[in-house]
């Protein structure tokens, strides 16, 4: 049976229940996910050295095709972990600092 979105999810942690809302941990799952991939674990890490590039930069620099680059930073874009600015005709990619340190902190409460 599947859960409603409205719903919630009880975790047992020793002597305690831990109650979370069955929306947010399928949103935490998605990103999660997105984040738990080699090329785009690769993507992060160039993107946190530079200050922003635009695809044609990262598919060169990571020896990728184009539409390989495009779909992973597509994955990326929709999970919040990098965010667009236009600049004429080319479209700059950057890493969300701050999405990064929500699901670091996700990380270590799950963890703890």
């Amino acid at each position: 049976m599947r859960k409603q979105k409205n719903e919630a999810v009880v975790l047992k942690k020793g002597n305690y229940d831990v109650q979370l809302d069955y929306a947010e941990l399928r949103k935490a799952v998605l990103v999660l996910r997105a984040v738990n991939h080699k090329l785009r674990q690769r993507i992060i890490t160039l993107l946190e050295e530079e200050d922003g590039m635009n695809v044609t930069d990262i598919f060169v620099k990571l020896r990728l095709e184009q539409s390989v680059a495009s779909q992973h930073l597509a994955i990326l874009r929709r999970a919040g972990i990098v965010y667009t600015e236009r600049n004429g005709k080319f479209i700059h990619y950057h890493l969300n600092k701050g999405r990064l340190a929500q699901i670091s902190q996700l990380v270590e409460e799950l963890l703890a």
